[in-house]
């Protein structure tokens, strides 16, 4: 059986819980949280190769604001690209985002609650829509299935959204992708949660300067465009292999290139240099088998200067042909 050994795994966790005396309301948070998890994984799985774009924002914006045309605008600019568009499914910036998507490119992950939190119109009754019970299975897929976040104005859910992605982000727990974060033409939002990051976290040395470079603020929704749709320009995606980090490439790097690489980054190294490479055998058979590839020791810590490095990549093959089909993974 494929995976056999992992579902082995899973299953004798499962055993090993039945012996261990608990509550019924242990029992029922696990399986409702793997009922969460069931369902979003076979909803997801028929577009596992297409790019998606998860978009928070507040649910009480209302249609007609600029926020909200924005978020509309935004959703329609990158499924034109080619990416699919994944919101919490329910009113204000999420239904800009199903709205600006249509329901052919969107998903929904509705959560359900008392109040606030009903399926908006234009994902309500699609089979991409989603109900879970609980705010960290859904937050799992949030993360999981996105290769880029977009969030606008909102409340406490969008700071802690934000939050959330950033800390994943910065301690190397998502895999490598772009955010943004949108205001409309002068709001002030996200500069003033800057100021805030500036003042009390970057200034008393609770992050450091480089984690600054993890994210991108504009009020534009072209500039929000390009820096998803650039972020994968000669970038594919990352993965480790053991100890190695491996980034796989649209394009392949001259050996100056590499060599420059090396010149500016080689503070984010544990030991060696970054070398071009091949698929290592770890990765044979795999549908990204034949795209080019840089490898190295990356020490794991400084994730701020590989965003940099990977914006210095993007930015190396100006002559690079754009991808036919920028949002296969």
């Amino acid at each position: 059986m494929k995976h056999g050994a992992l579902i082995q795994q899973a299953l004798t966790t499962l055993v090993r819980m039945a012996e261990v005396e608990g509550d019924r309301l242990d029992w029922k948070i696990l399986s409702a949280s793997l009922q969460d998890m069931e369902r979003a994984f076979r909803t997801f799985y028929p577009y596992r190769h297409i790019r998606k774009i998860s978009i928070f924002g507040s649910a009480r914006i209302r249609s007609g604001t600029p926020e909200y045309q924005m978020a509309v605008d935004f959703a329609r600019c990158v499924t034109q690209q080619g990416f699919m568009v994944i919101t919490g499914a329910g009113p204000g910036i999420m239904q800009a985002g199903n709205e600006g998507a249509g329901a052919e490119k969107s998903f929904g992950l509705n959560i359900q609650l008392p109040f606030e939190q009903g399926s908006n119109p234009f994902i309500e009754g699609d089979p991409k829509l989603i109900n879970f019970k609980y705010f960290f299975t859904r937050k799992l897929f949030f993360l999981r299935e996105s290769d880029a976040l977009a969030l606008f104005p909102g409340g406490f859910g969008t700071q802690d959204e934000a939050f959330e992605c950033l800390t994943l982000m910065q301690t190397g727990k998502t895999g490598l992708l772009p955010l943004v974060l949108i205001d409309p033409p002068g709001n002030d939002y996200w500069q003033g949660w800057e100021t805030h990051v500036r003042e009390h976290l970057l200034k008393p040395g609770l992050i450091s300067a480089d984690d600054l470079h993890l994210y991108t603020i504009t009020d534009r929704v072209d500039v929000a465009c390009e820096a998803i749709a650039s972020f994968y320009r000669v970038f594919h995606s990352s993965r480790y292999v053991g100890d190695r980090l491996v980034l796989r490439l649209n394009t392949e790097l001259s050996d100056a290139e590499v060599d420059y690489l090396n010149e500016q980054f080689s503070d984010i190294l544990v030991q060696g240099r970054i070398e071009k490479t091949k698929a290592l055998p770890q990765e044979a058979g795999g549908e990204t088998a034949q795209l080019p590839r840089l490898i190295m020791h990356f020490n794991q810590r400084d994730l701020g200067r590989l965003y940099q490095m990977i914006r210095v990549i993007n930015q190396l093959e100006q002559d690079a042909p754009a991808s036919k089909h920028p949002e296969q993974k």
